[in-house]
């Protein structure tokens, strides 16, 4: 059995006319970028739309790609603007505030209150209410506990610093708690805040 050939090699053909390549791209990314779309967009047709975007403007731009990050996350950012250009097109707004512009960098976000990141991921109605929070928030949610990112990843990927990342994952999640009538109450000992993938060393601060 042959094995899988490497992201890096296939878009090495694909920037050099390879189709197919491409294609094996798609094959292998396509699931995780229309989930990281559906969850952002809030509903499939526009969550298809901006699918088909990042990969059209992935085809587009992959001369631009260096390796420095794997190509999942690479492609994960075009898929986040992909988004974000598509909400600004429609003109939504979020239901509950913006995001605070003095939204920076947080080492040390308290034990106040419990984001309860458990209950939220399991909820029915969260793709609902994702919709109902702020655009920055919801992404940060998406990225960390529907894609299952490491903050260092979300951090390449919004290009912000990873204190950041763990300020809008955590008030996204406080956010998405009340909007589903999850009220903050004790800290959850089983979970500190990092996606599942991402224990200890990949929480560096940049």
């Amino acid at each position: 059995m042959n094995e899988p050939v490497p992201d890096d090699d296939l878009v090495r053909l694909a920037a050099g006319g390879d189709r197919d390549a491409f294609g094996t791209l798609v094959e292998r990314h396509g699931s995780n970028i229309y989930r990281l779309c559906l969850r952002i967009m809030g509903n499939p047709e526009d969550a298809h739309d901006a699918a088909q975007d990042t990969f059209l403007v992935a085809m587009r731009k992959l001369d631009q790609f260096r390796g420095e990050a794997a190509f999942g996350t690479w492609l994960h950012r075009i898929g986040v603007n992909a988004c974000y250009d598509a909400l600004r097109r429609k003109k939504r707004r979020p239901m509950l505030r913006s995001v605070d512009p003095n939204d920076g960098p947080q080492t040390d976000l308290g034990p106040a209150e419990d984001d309860r990141a458990d209950e939220i991921v399991g909820t029915m109605g969260v793709a609902q209410a994702l919709a109902e929070i702020a655009e920055d928030y919801r992404v940060a949610v998406v990225l960390a506990d529907v894609q299952d990112m490491a903050y260092d990843d979300i951090a390449k990927i919004l290009d912000v610093p990873v204190g950041t990342v763990k300020s809008r994952v955590h008030r996204g999640r406080i956010a998405l708690a009340k909007v589903l009538g999850l009220e903050p109450g004790a800290r959850n000992p089983r979970r500190s805040g990092e996606p599942t993938g991402s224990a200890g060393a990949s929480e560096g601060q940049s």
